[in-house]
């Protein structure tokens, strides 16, 4: 099942299903009338909301087609935004390139953060920045959405609570990065609002690309028209989401809505590319001994998706543009 969320003039949008070939669409107001009221309600609206998902994709009913650019983000605004950092190739090349190691720790204890999840961006929405200098980069990685999951799961049985998947761009101002985690206290400036993918899916319809808590299929990242990174995202993920949701809670219970991302996809592989400029900077240095690939800069047009075994699109893609000072 795939479930978007169109704009109107509320806060929340409007929950709308979509065909699974992203082409057409209907509201369901009578099941539920924003995507937070289907996850509080979820054992109550899925039968419901199964029932419209089939209808569109068998052609019967009303429908009204389906534009990513009429679409909010899923959930435009969250309970939480948890986000970890569990491909280790990733931390492993951006503290190699300072000249440092990464800690023997990050391969049995799980790096998270709490983030900004009051304003997440629509998958057409601009990114924003004041300024160029501030080292605009994008990073593409897999979401999941939860149910509400209870104090101490183990890893096994949160896979339980996960209710839907989705793709997210969770923008980085890398020029303020090192500066604010020297306070010691984490990321704020430098992690402006995140955008999500254009619909979220449940896990069932992902088949066998979802198993052992990990998405098995290409981050396709595309920047001004050119492919730079198609990383396996099943690959080299050193947490399932079963744990990193298990880790989030261990001290304390998950509300439904919660968003948890898998932090950027990363291969060791150099063919495959990268799915954050910061990345390919880090690898340059390493190789090289200097940074070439400049970050974003005004105008640039940013694209990150995820298809099938049959070259059809799971999520629907996130399309932006930048614009810097707001222009």
């Amino acid at each position: 099942m795939k479930l978007a969320t169109l704009r109107n003039a509320s806060r929340d949008g409007c929950l709308a299903v979509v065909s699974r070939d992203l082409r057409r669409m209907r509201t369901v107001p009578e099941l539920a009338a924003t995507m937070q009221q289907a996850l509080d309600r979820w054992d109550d609206v899925l039968p419901g909301l199964r029932a419209q998902y089939e209808a569109l994709n068998a052609g019967a009913g009303p429908a009204r087609p389906f534009d990513p650019r009429h679409c909010a983000a899923p959930l435009p605004r969250a309970y939480q935004w948890l986000d970890a950092s569990s491909y280790l190739n990733h931390v492993d090349l951006t503290r190699r390139a300072r000249g440092g190691e990464m800690p023997p720790s990050f391969l049995v204890d799980p790096v998270m953060y709490q983030g900004g999840s009051d304003d997440f961006m629509g998958p057409c929405d601009d990114i924003v920045a004041a300024s160029e200098e501030l080292g605009v980069d994008l990073e593409a990685e897999v979401a999941v959405v939860t149910g509400d999951v209870p104090l101490g799961v183990d890893a096994q049985a949160a896979l339980g609570h996960v209710r839907l998947l989705g793709l997210v761009n969770d923008i980085t101002l890398r020029n303020l990065v090192v500066p604010e985690l020297a306070k010691g206290f984490g990321f704020v400036q430098s992690k402006p609002a995140s955008a999500l993918s254009p619909v979220l899916v449940t896990p069932d319809e992902l088949g066998a690309h979802w198993h052992g808590g990990k998405l098995h299929r290409a981050m396709e990242v595309w920047l001004n028209g050119r492919q730079i990174g198609c990383p396996q995202a099943g690959e080299e993920m050193q947490f399932h989401f079963g744990q990193l949701i298990a880790h989030a809670a261990r001290t304390r219970r998950l509300v439904a809505g919660t968003v948890l991302g898998s932090g950027t996809v990363s291969n060791r592989s150099d063919v495959v590319g990268v799915c954050c400029l910061v990345e390919a900077r880090v690898r340059e240095q390493l190789r090289e001994g200097c940074m070439r690939t400049p970050f974003l800069r005004h105008g640039d047009r940013v694209r990150i998706e995820m298809r099938d075994g049959d070259g059809a699109s799971l999520f629907g893609a996130i399309e932006q543009v930048v614009r810097i000072g707001g222009a």
